[in-house]
């Protein structure tokens, strides 16, 4: 088995599983290493694993693939990580609108991040790093953010768009964490609260009023902000008024997101159903924040089926074009 192969689809095992992002994270550096190093030192046990980015765990990956055997911690992981699950609208998404990249908190570069959709069989990406607010998670000022844009859109192919994009913070008073100029510029725009979540349901609510009215936003993110499993620990969903909400979506064509992380599964099933009758559009996005969790959509697709969402108001199983369309 080719070395660096082994080694990428143990990451993304890893990935998908949302294992330590570091323990991911160095077997795609080894993969990168093992591809710059010449012949004489691959061949070389002892300057092999002196290699830097070479550690005990990839080293034996990488002598088991060189012997031509299937190494035994990838054999362990295609054991213990779900596959991912097929459904009829899992097979229907055409994209994702919401996906980090190193700029800001994920793991992987926007070319890795674009060729592992590209492998998945999507029409397109959206790159959506964090706004400045978000300190912790290395938010992109308006300069970075400037920087990053023709980055992103450098990864487009005739049949590959790579959308530029943000995961903007909703500010307490309702207000976008990033200049409106520069907002006006991008393909897309994920809008999300990130802080003070156990905000008091009326405030709450207008913040988020506030948000989706305003003409830049083209998706409500995780809104509830809960999390209901992982290593994260658990956390309640915040309090608004889901109807107000929903109402102000639909009047201002902004999509529900249906974030398919496992540990979020958000919005809970009631709130489908109330997003559902007040006539919502709603986005399917895995929330990558690294190559392995692109793969992830197939849990949004099945709450999403189960809550009877119809395709046809799932933004992410439109087409390039009719996505760029309702976007603008």
């Amino acid at each position: 088995m080719d070395p660096v192969a082994a080694l990428l689809e143990i990451a993304t095992l890893l990935e998908r599983e949302r294992a330590s992002r570091y323990r991911a994270k160095a077997f795609r550096q080894a993969a990168a290493t093992v591809q710059g190093l010449p012949d004489e030192v691959l061949n070389d046990p002892t300057r092999l694993r002196a290699a830097k980015g070479i550690g005990e765990s990839t080293f034996a990956v990488i002598r088991q693939a060189q012997a031509g055997m299937t190494p035994d911690y990838l054999v362990e992981l295609r054991g213990e990580v779900e596959p991912e699950r097929t459904s009829l609208l899992r097979g229907k998404l055409r994209g994702d609108l919401h996906a980090h990249t190193d700029w800001s908190d994920g793991t992987t570069s926007i070319s890795t991040m674009a060729e592992a959709a590209r492998a998945l069989g999507h029409e397109y990406l959206a790159i959506t790093d964090h706004s400045p607010r978000l300190r912790v998670a290395r938010g992109l000022s308006a300069e970075r953010l400037r920087e990053q844009v023709p980055l992103v859109r450098a990864e487009s192919t005739a049949n590959f768009t790579l959308f530029a994009g943000i995961e903007v913070d909703i500010l307490d008073d309702g207000a976008l964490d990033q200049e409106a100029d520069l907002l006006s510029s991008l393909d897309i725009v994920v809008a999300s609260v990130h802080s003070k979540l156990r905000m008091e349901a009326r405030p709450m609510t207008a913040r988020m009023i506030a948000a989706v009215k305003n003409p830049h936003v083209n998706v409500l993110g995780h809104c509830t902000g809960r999390l209901v499993q992982g290593d994260r620990g658990t956390r309640p969903p915040s309090q608004f008024d889901a109807q107000a909400v929903f109402d102000a979506c639909a009047e201002n064509g902004v999509a529900v997101e249906i974030n398919a992380r496992p540990e979020r599964q958000d919005p809970p099933d009631e709130l489908i159903a109330i997003a559902l009758d007040a006539g919502c559009l709603f986005s399917l996005d895995s929330d990558a924040h690294a190559p392995g969790q692109l793969s992830l959509l197939d849990y949004g697709a099945e709450r999403a089926e189960k809550a009877g969402v119809p395709a046809e108001r799932i933004v992410t199983t439109w087409g390039v074009d009719r996505l760029r369309a309702w976007a603008e």
